[in-house]
C-alpha cells in the first residue's frame, strides 16, 4: 500500500505542474501511468487521469476566487439618475428588489465574464460530446501523444518568434470580445487529442488572435473551470462503477495534492510569462515527445 500511495504521490505533483504549464498533462499521466502502475483496471486509470484534474481547478477557484465570484457587497449606491446599473433604484415590488440585490451585491462585468467563458466551452461541447467515445479508442496512446508533444513544441517556437517585439491587442482578461471568447473555444477543440496540452492549445490561439501572454494564461485557466469540470464528470458518469475503499481513496489522495501543487505552479507561470516567452516550454515538448518515441521503439511503454 505505502508503494500506491507514492505512486499516487508521483501522478497527483505531475497533474498539478502539467496542467497549467503548456506540456500536456493528459499525455504525461499517461506515460507516468505505463511507468507508475498502480495496479488498478485501465478502465479505472482512463477516469482517474481526468477526474484528477478536479484538485488542480480547486486550485484556480482559490487562487481568483475575488475575480471570478460576481456577488460580493459593494460599497453605498446612490440614488437617483445613475445611482443604479439596472434601472430606477426606487421601482417597488419584485423588480425593485431584484434591483436592489443587483445593486449592492452583482458585478455585471463577472457574469459577462462567466458568459465569454460558456461561449468558449460551446465547441468543445459540440465535438467532444460525440467524439468522446471515439478519441478514447484512436488517440490515447504513446505514439499520438509524442506527435502532438512535438508538433505543439514546434508550434510554440514558431509563434514566439513570429511574435517577438509585437505589441498585443488585448492585455487584460477584461478586453476579451466575444469573437475573442468563440475562436480560443475553438482552439480548446485541438486538446481533445492527447499530447496537445489544452492549456497549450488556449495560450497559442489567444497569442495568434492577439492576446499578451498574461492575458492568455489567465484566461485559460478560468476556461479550465467548466471544461475540466464537465470532462471530469463526464468520465465519472461513464466509469459508472462503484469504488473500492482503495480507489476511493487514490483518487482523492492525487486530487488533493493536485491541488497543491496547482497552486505553486499557477503562481510560478504567472509570474514568469511577465519577463520570458514559451519558447523553453516548446523546447521541452520537443526532447520530451522525442523521447518517448524512442522508448515506444525500443519497448519500454
Amino acid at each position: 500500500m505505502f508503494l500506491i500511495i507514492l505512486k499516487t504521490i508521483l501522478l497527483g505533483i505531475i497533474e498539478g505542474i502539467t496542467e497549467w504549464l503548456p506540456i500536456s498533462s493528459t499525455g504525461h499521466l499517461i506515460l507516468a501511468g505505463r511507468i507508475l502502475d498502480l495496479g488498478f483496471s485501465d478502465a479505472f486509470m482512463e477516469m482517474f487521469n481526468v477526474v484528477i484534474q478536479l484538485g488542480a481547478i480547486l486550485a484556480v477557484v482559490v487562487l481568483y476566487f475575488n475575480r471570478l465570484w460576481p456577488f460580493h457587497k459593494k460599497g453605498k449606491i446612490g440614488k437617483g439618475p445613475g445611482g443604479s446599473q439596472f434601472s430606477d433604484p426606487d421601482q417597488k415590488g419584485a423588480m425593485g428588489r431584484f434591483i436592489t440585490f443587483a445593486d449592492n451585491y452583482l458585478y455585471m462585468d463577472k457574469v459577462i465574464l462567466w458568459l465569454k467563458i460558456l461561449v468558449s466551452v460551446l465547441p468543445a461541447v459540440v465535438i467532444g460530446l460525440p467524439l468522446d467515445d471515439w478519441l478514447d479508442a484512436h488517440f490515447y496512446n504513446p505514439p499520438v501523444v509524442a506527435i502532438m508533444l512535438i508538433l505543439y513544441g514546434v508550434l510554440f517556437i514558431l509563434i514566439e518568434n513570429r511574435n517577438h517585439g509585437k505589441r498585443a491587442r488585448v492585455n487584460r482578461v477584461s478586453r476579451i470580445t466575444w469573437r475573442d471568447a468563440l475562436l480560443i473555444g475553438c482552439f480548446q477543440c485541438l486538446a481533445l487529442i492527447p499530447g496537445t496540452s489544452r492549456s497549450g492549445a488556449t495560450i497559442i490561439g489567444g497569442i495568434l488572435i492577439g492576446l499578451s501572454r498574461t492575458a492568455a494564461a489567465e484566461y485559460t485557466f478560468y476556461l479550465a473551470i467548466p471544461t475540466m469540470l464537465g470532462a471530469s464528470l463526464l468520465k465519472l458518469v461513464k466509469y459508472g462503477a462503484a469504488f473500492t475503499g482503495a480507489q476511493l481513496f487514490v483518487l482523492l489522495l492525487g486530487m488533493a495534492v493536485a491541488f497543491g501543487v496547482s497552486v505553486l505552479t499557477i503562481r510560478f507561470l504567472m509570474g514568469y510569462i511577465r519577463k520570458h516567452d514559451f519558447t523553453i516550454f516548446g523546447y521541452y515538448r520537443i526532447a520530451l515527445g522525442a523521447i518517448v518515441l524512442l522508448a515506444g521503439i525500443i519497448g519500454l511503454i
